[in-house]
């Protein structure tokens, strides 16, 4: 269906025939709304975030441009739904993992299942680990919105971690806090030297990724978590996750008009 009248102006200044602009689907899994998104990711991957428009968006996904600024108002907007639903994807992947193999909520081993899908995918790692003028515009936009999904990631890890101290896979020494903030200062150390161009040690990616891993298993860990306890709470864990994966789901929709 298409709107009759001649002229719509999105947010950022955007002037559009009402020929153009049709009717969206609100569901974001729609084809058509995959179609948006994968164009994006992709043209982000190859020209960089600076050159991609909304307008190259829509022509390369063989859409009218009305129908993509119907849906977001910005660029920006556009680009966090991006990353919300390849989120979304990493999410999913890491409550796959710790169900099918329990080892996998160790948070050991999941900050180098992270790191390895971060550095592996191209769209993931420009992302996560590319541009800061890009993340610093994303975040950005998220700033009044994402509050809460920042919230229940935080709300999320906390639990994981409590979960771990008390099936004695943790280090007792350390405070809840203590445990948070090491693994957090490892992990964002990690991820951000991986992101530097230049200046650092030639390290393959495996390398890496292991070399992360031992150093949060020495940091907080116990030598040796006992499997039967790990079995046990692996899938109280890959629950909360799935949990998160709802939420994520719901400011996905809410951010598309």
């Amino acid at each position: 269906m298409t709107r009759s009248a001649d002229l719509v102006t999105s947010s950022d200044g955007h002037s559009v025939t009402k020929q153009e602009v049709r009717v969206a689907d609100p569901d974001f899994a729609s084809p058509r709304m995959e179609r948006v998104l994968d164009t994006a990711a992709d043209l982000l991957v190859r020209w960089g975030y600076q050159r991609v428009t909304i307008d190259e968006v829509a022509r390369h996904a063989g859409i009218g441009k009305g129908t993509v600024y119907l849906h977001f108002h910005n660029k920006e907007a556009l680009f966090l739904t991006v990353l919300l639903r390849a989120q979304r994807q990493i999410v999913a992947a890491m409550a796959d993992r710790m169900e099918a193999v329990p080892d996998e909520v160790l948070l050991s081993r999941l900050l180098r299942g992270l790191y390895l899908v971060l550095s592996n995918d191209a769209i993931a790692r420009v992302l996560y680990m590319g541009d800061a003028e890009v993340l610093g515009r994303l975040a950005h936009e998220a700033a009044d919105t994402l509050g809460a999904l920042v919230g229940r990631r935080r709300e999320v890890l906390t639990e994981h971690l409590r979960l771990l101290s008390a099936a004695g896979c943790l280090r007792s020494d350390l405070s809840p806090e203590a445990l948070l903030y090491t693994f957090s200062a490892i992990g964002t150390g990690f991820f951000f030297v991986g992101g530097m161009p230049g200046g650092t040690p030639d390290l393959d990616v495996e390398t890496r990724a292991d070399l992360l891993e031992h150093a949060i298993a020495t940091a907080i860990q116990v030598p040796d978590p006992a499997p039967a306890a790990l079995a046990k709470v692996a899938p109280v864990i890959a629950a909360l996750y799935r949990s998160l994966i709802t939420d994520i789901d719901h400011e996905v929709r809410r951010r598309i008009r």
